[in-house]
């Protein structure tokens, strides 16, 4: 039996990509005279890697070092959708803040963009696997149309489309 056309639609990051945006950040951040001796940095949780901190003397410092790393990650085409940004937190003369890597698309997502696939009346299945979408059909120009409709849709999340297979 031939297999169906099918695409999967995901939400990934390039860890890689993350790890080499953070150790510029923090090479730019101890060069720079406004952070001389102050202790600015950004680190990566060693247990859960999509949860970064960023450190500083205070709030103004910690929104300098995040743009850094937002810039590095952008030139790394890292999408910053991904972040999710926490309240800065002064204590003791220092400040921090969490930034959240989200990856993965989660079930209320997935629910969402197979109801919108499903609204278009196309002749496709969309299944959710995990943290993905798998979708599939007889015609490749349907499922070219659900790229379109998945490209229009608004989420929080970056969505990339991988595994197209004819």
């Amino acid at each position: 039996m031939a297999r169906m056309p099918s695409f999967d639609v995901v939400s990934e990051v390039d860890w890689q990509e993350v790890r080499n945006a953070l150790d510029q950040a923090n090479r730019e951040i101890s060069n720079r005279f406004d952070f001389k001796g102050s202790g600015a940095r950004v680190e990566q949780d060693g247990a859960r890697r999509e949860r970064l901190t960023v450190f500083a003397d205070d709030e103004f410092k910690v929104g300098q070092a995040r743009d850094i790393l937002e810039n590095k990650l952008a030139r790394r085409k890292v999408d910053l959708n991904c972040l999710r940004r926490d309240a800065v937190r002064e204590a003791g003369g220092k400040a921090q803040q969490d930034i959240a890597v989200r990856h993965g698309i989660d079930g209320d997502l997935a629910r969402k963009l197979v109801k919108a696939i499903k609204a278009a009346k196309l002749k496709v299945q969309a299944a959710i696997q995990g943290d993905r979408i798998r979708v599939s059909g007889k015609k490749r120009d349907d499922l070219q149309s659900v790229l379109a409709i998945l490209k229009e849709q608004k989420s929080d999340v970056p969505l990339q489309f991988i595994n197209f297979r004819d």
